[in-house]
Protein backbone atom coordinates (compact mmCIF):
# COMPACT_ATOMS: atom_id res chain seq x y z
CA UNK A 1 0.00 0.00 0.00
CA UNK A 2 0.87 3.65 -0.34
CA UNK A 3 -0.66 7.05 0.49
CA UNK A 4 -3.63 6.03 -2.34
CA UNK A 5 -5.11 4.46 0.14
CA UNK A 6 -5.24 7.59 2.57
CA UNK A 7 -6.56 9.70 -0.16
CA UNK A 8 -10.30 9.80 0.88
CA UNK A 9 -9.27 10.54 4.37
CA UNK A 10 -11.43 13.07 4.88
CA UNK A 11 -14.15 14.08 7.71
CA UNK A 12 -13.91 13.15 11.30
CA UNK A 13 -11.14 10.57 12.69
CA UNK A 14 -12.21 10.79 16.16
CA UNK A 15 -8.62 10.32 18.44
CA UNK A 16 -10.40 7.55 20.35
CA UNK A 17 -10.03 7.34 24.51
CA UNK A 18 -8.26 4.38 25.71
CA UNK A 19 -10.50 2.61 28.19
CA UNK A 20 -9.08 1.45 31.38
CA UNK A 21 -10.92 -0.82 34.43
CA UNK A 22 -10.25 1.15 38.14
CA UNK A 23 -7.48 -1.12 39.29
CA UNK A 24 -5.42 0.41 35.68
CA UNK A 25 -6.10 -2.93 33.98
CA UNK A 26 -7.25 -1.99 29.91
CA UNK A 27 -11.11 -2.64 29.86
CA UNK A 28 -11.06 -4.28 25.87
CA UNK A 29 -14.91 -4.83 26.19
CA UNK A 30 -15.35 -1.59 26.54
CA UNK A 31 -13.66 -0.43 22.47
CA UNK A 32 -17.20 -2.03 21.14
CA UNK A 33 -19.42 -0.24 22.83
CA UNK A 34 -16.85 3.07 22.73
CA UNK A 35 -16.43 2.10 18.92
CA UNK A 36 -20.10 2.50 18.28
CA UNK A 37 -20.85 5.84 20.19
CA UNK A 38 -18.16 7.21 17.91
CA UNK A 39 -19.51 5.83 14.57
CA UNK A 40 -22.98 6.37 15.47
CA UNK A 41 -21.69 10.30 16.09
CA UNK A 42 -20.34 10.61 12.71
CA UNK A 43 -16.92 9.28 12.75
CA UNK A 44 -16.04 7.84 9.76
CA UNK A 45 -12.27 6.76 11.23
CA UNK A 46 -10.52 6.36 14.38
CA UNK A 47 -7.46 7.06 15.29
CA UNK A 48 -6.36 5.11 18.58
CA UNK A 49 -3.21 5.10 20.33
CA UNK A 50 -3.00 8.50 19.99
CA UNK A 51 -1.56 11.56 23.05
CA UNK A 52 -4.97 11.63 24.51
CA UNK A 53 -5.17 7.69 23.98
CA UNK A 54 -2.52 7.38 26.69
CA UNK A 55 -0.44 5.20 23.78
CA UNK A 56 2.48 6.51 26.56
CA UNK A 57 1.02 4.15 29.27
CA UNK A 58 0.91 1.18 27.33
CA UNK A 59 3.05 -1.12 26.44
CA UNK A 60 3.98 -1.78 23.22
CA UNK A 61 1.66 -5.84 23.97
CA UNK A 62 -1.36 -3.65 25.15
CA UNK A 63 -0.95 -1.44 22.14
CA UNK A 64 -1.23 -4.30 19.66
CA UNK A 65 -4.15 -5.69 21.54
CA UNK A 66 -5.88 -2.15 21.73
CA UNK A 67 -5.03 -1.68 18.42
CA UNK A 68 -6.56 -5.58 17.52
CA UNK A 69 -10.08 -4.89 19.27
CA UNK A 70 -10.68 -1.26 17.71
CA UNK A 71 -9.90 -2.66 14.42
CA UNK A 72 -12.06 -5.78 15.16
CA UNK A 73 -14.84 -3.32 15.61
CA UNK A 74 -14.29 -1.04 12.86
CA UNK A 75 -17.17 -2.31 10.67
CA UNK A 76 -15.67 -1.01 7.57
CA UNK A 77 -14.07 2.32 9.05
CA UNK A 78 -10.53 3.68 8.72
CA UNK A 79 -8.04 2.67 11.69
CA UNK A 80 -5.20 4.93 11.89
CA UNK A 81 -2.68 3.61 14.60
CA UNK A 82 -0.63 6.15 16.98
CA UNK A 83 2.76 4.17 16.99
CA UNK A 84 5.04 7.05 17.90
CA UNK A 85 7.95 6.66 20.08
CA UNK A 86 11.32 7.27 21.53
CA UNK A 87 13.24 4.33 19.92
CA UNK A 88 12.81 3.18 16.57
CA UNK A 89 12.77 -0.72 17.21
CA UNK A 90 9.34 -0.35 18.82
CA UNK A 91 7.81 2.12 16.43
CA UNK A 92 8.84 -0.86 13.87
CA UNK A 93 7.62 -3.64 15.92
CA UNK A 94 4.23 -2.14 16.46
CA UNK A 95 3.66 -0.90 13.59
CA UNK A 96 4.64 -4.40 11.75
CA UNK A 97 2.01 -6.21 14.23
CA UNK A 98 -1.25 -3.41 13.82
CA UNK A 99 -0.60 -3.95 10.38
CA UNK A 100 -0.95 -7.83 10.36
CA UNK A 101 -4.02 -7.00 12.64
CA UNK A 102 -5.74 -5.18 9.61
CA UNK A 103 -4.81 -1.09 10.50
CA UNK A 104 -5.19 0.87 7.49
CA UNK A 105 -2.40 2.82 8.31
CA UNK A 106 -0.23 4.34 11.20
CA UNK A 107 0.61 8.23 12.53
CA UNK A 108 3.86 8.99 13.59
CA UNK A 109 5.13 12.08 15.38
CA UNK A 110 8.85 12.80 15.34
CA UNK A 111 10.65 12.61 18.36
CA UNK A 112 12.67 14.88 20.24
CA UNK A 113 16.01 15.30 19.92
CA UNK A 114 15.05 15.60 15.58
CA UNK A 115 16.12 19.14 15.30
CA UNK A 116 16.94 19.90 12.03
CA UNK A 117 15.88 19.46 8.25
CA UNK A 118 18.74 17.09 7.81
CA UNK A 119 17.45 15.18 11.06
CA UNK A 120 13.78 14.88 10.57
CA UNK A 121 15.37 13.75 6.44
CA UNK A 122 17.30 10.93 8.18
CA UNK A 123 14.64 9.56 10.81
CA UNK A 124 12.11 9.19 8.45
CA UNK A 125 14.41 7.52 5.98
CA UNK A 126 15.41 4.83 8.67
CA UNK A 127 11.78 4.36 9.32
CA UNK A 128 10.73 4.24 5.89
CA UNK A 129 13.77 1.69 5.13
CA UNK A 130 12.24 -0.80 8.49
CA UNK A 131 8.29 -0.40 7.68
CA UNK A 132 8.10 0.03 4.06
CA UNK A 133 5.14 1.25 2.36
CA UNK A 134 3.13 1.63 5.25
CA UNK A 135 0.49 4.45 4.48
CA UNK A 136 1.19 6.64 7.19
CA UNK A 137 -0.24 10.22 8.58
CA UNK A 138 2.91 12.77 9.74
CA UNK A 139 1.56 14.34 13.06
CA UNK A 140 2.69 18.19 13.53
CA UNK A 141 2.76 18.35 17.30
CA UNK A 142 5.27 20.73 18.57
CA UNK A 143 3.24 21.28 21.45
CA UNK A 144 3.71 17.59 22.22
CA UNK A 145 6.75 16.74 20.57
CA UNK A 146 9.06 19.72 20.82
CA UNK A 147 10.08 19.31 17.25
CA UNK A 148 9.20 22.32 14.55
CA UNK A 149 8.38 21.19 11.11
CA UNK A 150 8.27 23.72 8.69
CA UNK A 151 5.68 23.72 5.48
CA UNK A 152 8.89 23.48 3.15
CA UNK A 153 10.50 20.75 4.69
CA UNK A 154 7.13 19.20 5.27
CA UNK A 155 6.94 19.06 1.42
CA UNK A 156 10.33 17.63 1.06
CA UNK A 157 9.33 14.60 3.65
CA UNK A 158 5.99 14.29 1.31
CA UNK A 159 8.20 14.28 -1.42
CA UNK A 160 10.56 11.83 -0.78
CA UNK A 161 8.16 9.51 1.13
CA UNK A 162 5.15 8.87 -1.09
CA UNK A 163 3.99 6.87 2.02
CA UNK A 164 2.53 9.67 4.15
CA UNK A 165 -0.61 10.07 2.71
CA UNK A 166 -1.80 12.74 5.58
CA UNK A 167 -0.95 15.54 7.64
CA UNK A 168 -2.33 15.81 11.07
CA UNK A 169 -1.77 19.69 12.02
CA UNK A 170 -1.34 20.86 15.12
CA UNK A 171 1.34 23.37 15.30
CA UNK A 172 -0.08 26.83 16.18
CA UNK A 173 -1.31 29.34 14.84
CA UNK A 174 -2.50 25.95 12.95
CA UNK A 175 -4.62 28.75 10.27
CA UNK A 176 -1.72 29.77 8.94
CA UNK A 177 0.08 26.62 8.77
CA UNK A 178 -2.84 24.53 6.78
CA UNK A 179 -2.40 28.11 4.37
CA UNK A 180 1.18 27.50 4.16
CA UNK A 181 0.43 23.97 3.83
CA UNK A 182 -2.21 24.32 0.94
CA UNK A 183 0.58 26.33 -0.98
CA UNK A 184 3.60 24.02 -0.90
CA UNK A 185 1.17 20.76 -1.47
CA UNK A 186 -1.87 21.73 -3.19
CA UNK A 187 -4.25 19.14 -2.83
CA UNK A 188 -1.67 15.86 -2.90
CA UNK A 189 -2.30 15.32 0.49
CA UNK A 190 -4.96 15.42 3.19
CA UNK A 191 -4.92 17.23 6.04
CA UNK A 192 -6.70 17.12 9.49
CA UNK A 193 -6.87 18.44 12.58
CA UNK A 194 -6.46 18.38 16.24
CA UNK A 195 -5.69 20.56 18.94
CA UNK A 196 -9.26 18.96 20.36
CA UNK A 197 -11.08 20.77 17.60
CA UNK A 198 -11.08 24.61 19.30
CA UNK A 199 -10.22 26.31 15.93
CA UNK A 200 -11.96 23.70 13.41
CA UNK A 201 -14.33 26.41 11.48
CA UNK A 202 -11.33 28.12 10.75
CA UNK A 203 -9.14 25.44 9.99
CA UNK A 204 -11.92 24.12 7.57
CA UNK A 205 -11.97 27.53 6.07
CA UNK A 206 -8.58 27.15 5.32
CA UNK A 207 -8.56 24.22 3.45
CA UNK A 208 -8.29 21.37 5.97
CA UNK A 209 -9.78 17.98 4.91
CA UNK A 210 -11.88 17.26 8.45
CA UNK A 211 -11.28 17.19 12.15
CA UNK A 212 -8.80 14.47 13.69
CA UNK A 213 -9.73 15.37 17.35
CA UNK A 214 -11.50 14.22 20.39
CA UNK A 215 -14.48 15.73 22.50
CA UNK A 216 -16.81 13.83 24.27
CA UNK A 217 -19.87 15.59 21.56
CA UNK A 218 -18.51 13.99 18.38
CA UNK A 219 -21.24 14.81 16.54
CA UNK A 220 -20.70 18.36 16.85
CA UNK A 221 -17.04 17.72 14.98
CA UNK A 222 -19.00 15.70 12.32
CA UNK A 223 -21.68 18.34 11.93
CA UNK A 224 -20.10 21.30 11.67
CA UNK A 225 -17.44 19.44 9.24
CA UNK A 226 -20.69 18.55 6.98
CA UNK A 227 -22.13 21.83 7.22
CA UNK A 228 -18.58 23.28 6.31
CA UNK A 229 -18.63 20.26 3.25
CA UNK A 230 -22.19 21.87 2.04
CA UNK A 231 -21.50 25.61 2.44
CA UNK A 232 -23.00 26.30 5.16
CA UNK A 233 -20.80 28.33 7.13
CA UNK A 234 -23.40 30.32 9.27
CA UNK A 235 -24.19 27.11 10.33
CA UNK A 236 -21.21 25.22 11.52
CA UNK A 237 -20.53 28.60 13.13
CA UNK A 238 -23.74 28.30 15.29
CA UNK A 239 -23.13 24.58 15.77
CA UNK A 240 -19.89 25.00 16.97
CA UNK A 241 -20.03 27.71 19.61
CA UNK A 242 -23.15 25.86 21.44
CA UNK A 243 -20.50 23.80 22.52
CA UNK A 244 -17.56 26.20 23.01
CA UNK A 245 -17.97 26.31 26.66
CA UNK A 246 -17.29 22.49 26.98
CA UNK A 247 -14.46 22.13 24.19
CA UNK A 248 -12.69 24.83 26.17
CA UNK A 249 -13.23 22.68 29.41
CA UNK A 250 -11.74 19.95 27.71
CA UNK A 251 -8.55 21.46 26.54
CA UNK A 252 -6.98 21.25 29.68
CA UNK A 253 -4.57 18.66 28.94
CA UNK A 254 -4.91 15.57 30.84
CA UNK A 255 -7.14 16.61 33.26
CA UNK A 256 -9.74 17.77 30.17
CA UNK A 257 -8.75 14.31 29.06
CA UNK A 258 -10.42 13.29 32.54
CA UNK A 259 -13.06 15.46 32.05
CA UNK A 260 -13.86 13.96 28.44
CA UNK A 261 -13.90 10.45 29.41
CA UNK A 262 -16.25 11.04 32.77
CA UNK A 263 -18.62 12.75 29.78
CA UNK A 264 -18.43 10.28 27.64
CA UNK A 265 -19.34 7.67 30.93
CA UNK A 266 -21.75 9.34 31.33
CA UNK A 267 -23.22 9.16 27.73
CA UNK A 268 -23.03 5.16 27.85
CA UNK A 269 -19.50 4.58 25.57
CA UNK A 270 -17.34 3.34 28.48
CA UNK A 271 -18.00 1.20 31.34
CA UNK A 272 -14.74 3.39 33.12
CA UNK A 273 -13.94 6.85 33.38
CA UNK A 274 -10.49 6.80 34.77
CA UNK A 275 -7.33 7.23 33.47
CA UNK A 276 -4.05 4.87 33.72
CA UNK A 277 -1.81 6.00 36.96
CA UNK A 278 0.04 8.86 36.85
CA UNK A 279 -3.13 10.63 35.94
CA UNK A 280 -5.54 13.08 37.62
CA UNK A 281 -8.89 11.77 39.69
CA UNK A 282 -11.88 14.16 39.05
CA UNK A 283 -13.37 14.99 42.45
CA UNK A 284 -17.51 15.38 43.33
CA UNK A 285 -16.80 19.25 42.85
CA UNK A 286 -15.77 18.76 39.48
CA UNK A 287 -18.37 16.59 38.42
CA UNK A 288 -20.32 19.15 39.72
CA UNK A 289 -19.18 21.48 37.39
CA UNK A 290 -19.13 19.10 34.67
CA UNK A 291 -23.14 18.69 34.64
CA UNK A 292 -23.58 22.64 35.74
CA UNK A 293 -21.72 23.06 32.45
CA UNK A 294 -24.02 20.89 30.32
CA UNK A 295 -27.36 22.14 31.71
CA UNK A 296 -26.44 25.49 31.35
CA UNK A 297 -25.39 24.54 27.47
CA UNK A 298 -28.91 22.92 27.17
CA UNK A 299 -27.84 19.92 25.45
CA UNK A 300 -29.84 17.19 25.23
CA UNK A 301 -28.11 14.33 27.78
CA UNK A 302 -28.60 13.51 31.52
CA UNK A 303 -26.28 12.49 33.60
CA UNK A 304 -27.20 9.48 35.70
CA UNK A 305 -26.29 8.83 39.25
CA UNK A 306 -23.81 6.48 39.34
CA UNK A 307 -20.12 7.05 41.49
CA UNK A 308 -17.47 8.01 38.88
CA UNK A 309 -14.93 5.66 38.87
Amino acid sequence: MTKSSLKNCTGLHVVAQTPFRADGALDLDSIDTLSAFYYGHGARGLTVLGVSGEQGKLTPDECIATAARFIAAANGHRIIVGVSSPGLAQLVTVTHQVMAEGADAVMICPPRGTQTDDDLMRYFDEVFACIGDTPTVLQDFPVHSGVKMSPTLIRRLVEAFPQIGVIKEEDLPSITKITRLREELGTSVRILTGNNGLYLPQELARGADGPMAGFSFPEMLSGVDDLMRNGDREGAHDLFDRYLPLLRYEAQGEWGIAIRKEVMRQRGAMECAALRAPGPVLTALDRAEIRSMIDRMGLEFKFDNKSAA
